[in-house]
């Protein structure tokens, strides 16, 4: 299983709040945001991870050089990692995918916070479901803690019927876990040609494309965009 993870943002919101660490190290619970997706990676089953991280801090390269060359807490990872500072996560997607085998995959930002039980029965659902023909299975949660949440329709069976920036009548919210499959990647390039940002952008040129996506829920999913929200991921990791 192939993962790969987008730290290219600037991390300016946690900056201007007095967080000296770029975003990627920021710790909770002691672990940095990187190496604790790294870490539960590999606990199900990774076979390669990918990491687009930006050239504004040689921090970041540099940890992640150091994980290449020693391991993580010793443990060999199968890392590679690209350099480039993007407008936006779904640039940063896109120049991942420059590099992303032919096979599915599981794509996540760094400061994306879950119970790690339920990443492993994510991944198990996300087998599942492309053996079964779907074209991408979406974590979502109807935990709302977000400033611009991305609303997700589902039916009765959780595939997925829209992404909306209002609620209409979706009970969900995209969770930023994303597995997707090779054939995805041809939407993606078609949204870079159009001058589109964002990864909502590319999730509902999914949808215009009709590819099936599934959603799968996650009971909590958090983001660390402001300070505030560290003690919030520490206290629910706890």
């Amino acid at each position: 299983m192939i993962f790969d993870i987008i730290a290219a943002g600037e991390g300016s919101r946690l900056a201007k709040e007095g967080v000296r660490e770029p975003k990627p190290l920021v710790k909770i619970r002691g672990e940095a945001l990187i190496d604790r997706l790294m870490r539960i990676f590999m606990q199900n089953g990774a076979t390669g991870i990918n990491v687009i991280c930006n050239d504004i801090s040689t921090d970041v390269s540099r940890h992640l050089v150091d994980i290449q060359n020693d391991g993580l807490n010793g443990m060999p990872i199968p890392l590679s990692f690209y350099i480039k500072t993007t407008p936006s996560s779904m640039h940063s997607f896109y120049e991942l995918s420059k590099h992303m085998p032919t096979e599915p995959f599981i794509l996540t930002t760094v400061d994306t916070i879950f119970k790690e039980e339920e990443l492993t029965e994510y991944v198990t659902a996300f087998k599942k479901y492309i053996e079964q023909g779907y074209d991408g299975v979406m974590g979502v949660t109807d935990y709302i803690d977000d400033e611009k949440p991305l609303y997700v329709g589902t039916d009765g069976n959780m595939d997925v019927n829209g992404f909306f920036d209002e609620p209409k009548d979706a009970k969900y919210i995209s969770g930023g876990i994303y597995g997707l499959t090779p054939g995805d990647i041809g939407t993606l390039e078609r949204c870079i040609e159009r001058g589109e940002s964002r990864m909502r952008n590319f999730q509902r040129a999914l949808k215009k494309k009709k590819k099936h996506l599934k959603a799968w829920e996650f009971s909590k999913v958090l983001d660390i965009d402001h300070k505030a929200d560290i003690a919030k991921a520490e206290e629910f990791l706890a």
